[in-house]
């Protein structure tokens, strides 16, 4: 061990056990074999002859170089050795475990390493199989079959405090339905997944399509092969302090240890900019690989100098045939069967205690299509169905016993949804999205497709006086002059609207629309306006001064200054008046037909 050890330099790091300096490069392997010298209790030459085992598998490395009795019989030598390196990692000393508590949940970490050894409910060793006979199902400490969450009976499963969605959240890419594009076989992100050379991302998304699950599957691989350390944590109740606490067990964890740390920042928008500046440094020296979640557009809600840090991921809203397979991954897990259009429940031989479950075809395509790309709200929703149908089963009046028959049609599926789930955000980039879409469908003179954007806005919750005002302002910048009575229309629609409000008011919008998107259209108005201000703006030199013809003169003074000489008054002449209008600067100028580059 004083072969390792380097004399103490500015980048030295102390040992927590021996508190002997060595550098960053020799810091891991030492801490291996301090660590097993402390625990086996023997001489240093012993502990040092041992080559130190890789540290993914130092807690069962260890519990194997000892005999089993004393395995056994030191859990708290274990915890008091490790403890002083896990409270590197924790500066929050008040948070520190007990030492009773150490010992159950290290002991607890050793289990698994004894496979072969069977104990009853007081801890005491039993004879069993030898290590690595025993499947997922053998025999746990209370004589019953352990099982997975997919081995557990719908019933179970359907009734449990978890949403459905969480219960069924993929782990796999294999599992992870609907996003091809981004994580297909052939695309670039997968190739870097497989690789664990994960980059900093932006996930940008619409409830429901992926973006948290898609974190857990990037997780979940990291964890089975131990590249990196993975950190979630949600913008919606997270402080700027336990950002910056991630941060510096990041640091330790890849000064000491060698290991990234992937951040996961669900809703990510929530954050400031402030708070987003805190990621920087870290994010481009390496420090973190940061993963944040967002519905919101990544240009307005990201701070930029992040968002340059990061790849944005932009993933779709699900489309009917990836809800589909979702939803028959669900059903298959949970053990019920679909039924075809015109199957009837089969007669089974065997009777058991649990209810068998049927659903419709229509109705899974019913969620499929209702759940509007959300597969958080299809899961959900089937869930509530099936939910609903085993509260009001009632047990055989027979008495017979034997299994009750569920069947979940279409109509349980619309009674459980009552209206389609409709994604839209008021403060959001869709706001923006669909009230630009109307205008554009009122200006192509397509009265259906306008419609349909004033029903997928109202329906969505918008403020009717919202879209009256863009259609005031529609009336005169793209029907204009072409039809004089379009401008009436529209304010008349906006006062009535303020009159009555919703839903009341959503007929007399229909018809505002139908008569814009129906009008003749012109842009003149809106054009020699522009050009208008594109003259004012692009003016070198002081403005022109009005024509003294052309001023007011309310005073003596005035007058004398030649105020309004040599106006003529119109009205008084009985044909056309030659007189200019324009400051001598701007004579022939026709906004209507000028351009900029004229000027």
């Amino acid at each position: 061990m004083a072969s390792e050890m380097s004399s103490p330099t500015l980048d030295a790091v102390q040992c927590p056990v021996c508190l002997k300096d060595f550098t960053p490069g020799t810091i891991n392997r030492h801490l291996d074999v301090c660590l097993l010298k402390s625990v086996a209790d023997s001489s240093p030459s012993t502990t040092e002859e041992s080559e130190p085992p890789l540290k993914k598998y130092r807690i069962s490395a260890t519990a194997e170089a000892e005999p089993p009795s004393t395995t056994a019989s030191s859990p708290s030598s274990v915890a008091g050795a490790a403890s002083s390196v896990f409270s590197l990692f924790q500066t929050n000393k008040s948070k520190l475990l007990a030492p009773g508590e150490r010992n159950g949940f290290l002991s607890s970490k050793l289990s698994p390493v004894n496979k072969g050894v069977k104990r009853n409910l007081l801890g005491e060793a039993e004879p069993g199989p030898a290590a690595g006979t025993e499947d997922m199902k053998s025999p746990g400490l209370n004589g019953h079959a352990l099982k997975t969450s997919t081995d557990l009976s719908p019933r179970t499963l359907l009734t449990s405090n978890k949403p459905l969605a969480e219960i069924l959240r993929p782990n796999t890419l294999e599992e992870y339905f609907g996003q091809s594009k981004v994580v297909g076989q052939q695309t670039l992100l997968r190739s870097l997944l497989d690789s664990q050379d994960i980059p900093s991302l932006i996930l940008w998304g619409p409830p429901g399509c992926g973006k948290t699950t898609l974190a857990h599957i990037i997780a979940s691989s990291s964890k089975k092969k131990g590249t990196a350390r993975f950190v979630s944590l949600s913008a919606t109740s997270t402080s700027t302090n336990e950002v910056r606490e991630v941060i510096k067990q990041a640091q330790n964890e890849l000064r000491l240890c060698k290991r990234r740390t992937i951040l996961f920042i669900d809703e990510i928008h929530r954050f400031n900019k402030s708070q987003q500046d805190t990621f920087l440094p870290h994010v481009e020296c390496g420090t973190l690989t940061l993963i944040g979640a967002t519905t919101e557009n990544p240009s307005f809600q990201v701070n930029a100098a992040l968002l340059s840090r990061c790849r944005v991921l932009v993933l779709e809203k699900l489309s009917v045939e990836a809800m589909g397979s979702i939803l028959d991954r669900a059903v298959a897990t949970l053990g019920i069967k679909v039924l075809g259009q015109d199957q009837t429940i089969p007669k089974e031989q065997h009777q058991s205690d649990e209810p068998k479950i049927f659903i419709e075809q229509k109705a899974l395509d019913t969620v499929a299509y209702l759940c509007d790309g959300d597969a958080r709200a299809g899961l959900n929703s089937l869930q509530l169905a099936v939910q609903a149908q085993l509260s009001s089963a009632r047990p055989d009046p027979s008495g017979q016993g034997g299994s009750q028959e569920i069947l979940v049609k279409e109509d349980h599926i619309k009674e459980g949804l009552q209206r389609s789930h409709i994604l839209y955000d008021r403060a959001g980039e869709e706001h923006y999205n669909c009230i630009s879409a109307l205008h554009k469908s009122m200006r192509g003179s397509d009265e259906n497709a306008a419609l349909y954007w004033l029903g997928r806005m109202l329906e969505g919750g918008e403020d009717p006086l919202y879209v009256a005002r863009r259609l005031v302002r529609f009336a005169s910048e793209d029907v204009g002059m072409a039809d004089s009575a379009a401008l009436p229309q529209a304010v008349s629609a906006f006062q009535a609207c303020h009159f009555i409000g919703m839903p009341e008011c959503e007929v007399i919008m229909a018809q505002c629309v139908i008569y814009l998107a129906r009008a003749p259209k012109s842009v003149d108005v809106y054009k020699a306006y522009a050009n208008v201000k594109a003259c004012l703006r692009n003016h070198k030199g002081p403005l022109p001064s009005v024509p003294l013809h052309l001023r007011n003169a309310p005073t003596r003074l005035m007058k004398q200054l030649g105020y309004a000489k040599g106006y003529k008054y119109n009205p008084s002449f009985s044909g056309p008046v030659e007189q200019k209008y324009l400051p001598d600067e701007l004579q022939g100028i026709n906004f209507f037909t000028w351009t900029p580059s004229d000027l």
